[in-house]
């Protein structure tokens, strides 16, 4: 069972442009190097419309890394390079808001049949 380890950002900050940029320029190249880490994935928000009432959420950036297990994270976590990224998420444009982490198990409920190619006409 594969593990996911969240960063969602709840901030509101003067130039969010150039918070991203840094962002993916600087930080993800220093999360990339974290031991056991298989995949990182930014999410950010799009414009949307829901028919029905929702709470759309305040995040202007989610992280998301995917580990093969909870031992792995938890040795990412524990590792020097964890250690230099938290260093430099201290060197962040200042914003204010917060910042969540969650670690969450992973299980895939649903699939569709197209992604492996076993529908007709794939």
């Amino acid at each position: 069972m594969s593990v996911s380890y969240f960063v969602r950002y709840d901030i509101e900050i003067a130039d969010l442009p150039a918070f991203l940029r840094r962002y993916r320029e600087v930080h993800v190249p220093l999360v990339a190097r974290w031991p056991g880490l298989r995949r990182m994935v930014l999410h950010t928000p799009l414009a949307w419309r829901d028919p029905f009432p929702v709470n759309p959420g305040r995040a202007v950036l989610m992280a998301q890394l995917e580990f093969e297990s909870e031992a792995a994270m938890n040795a990412a976590f524990a590792s020097r390079e964890r250690a230099q990224a938290r260093e430099d998420f201290k060197q962040f444009p200042r914003f204010d808001g917060t910042v969540v982490h969650q670690a969450m198990a992973q299980e895939e409920v649903f699939r569709a049949a197209w992604l492996d190619g076993n529908e007709e006409g794939a």
